[in-house]
């Protein structure tokens, strides 16, 4: 198997991975968010097997690029934070997955 991930610069290999999507935990949200499009704090926090305060500053480095909206709101008194994936969001992340499987040879290039 020969490993495409060989080229320079941000447009070929290595350098399409997006650092913001890829840790760990942004890339947990995106995942769900894709599916789901909107979910609150606390499904989240749970899907993902997250602390509260390392949940935030991940969302925090999402929203910040971009890639979810956080809306904070209320039901009844009970405070209720929901995240939404962005349109830009969802770009990024559907350029993330594509560029994971062109660096494994699995993407929609022919050979």
């Amino acid at each position: 198997m020969t490993w495409s991930g060989t080229g320079s610069g941000a447009g070929s290999g290595i350098g399409r991975i997006d650092e913001v999507i890829h840790g760990r935990l942004r890339l947990g949200v995106m995942t769900y968010l894709a599916d789901a499009e909107v979910a609150d704090f606390n499904e989240l926090k749970a899907a993902l097997d997250a602390t509260q305060g390392n949940l935030s500053v991940h969302l925090r480095k999402l929203e910040d690029a971009g890639f979810v909206t956080i809306e904070k709101s209320f039901l009844g008194r009970k405070p209720l934070t929901r995240i939404r994936i962005t349109k830009a969001g969802r770009a990024a992340f559907r350029g993330y997955v594509q560029a994971i499987a062109d660096l494994l040879g699995t993407g929609s290039q022919s050979e």
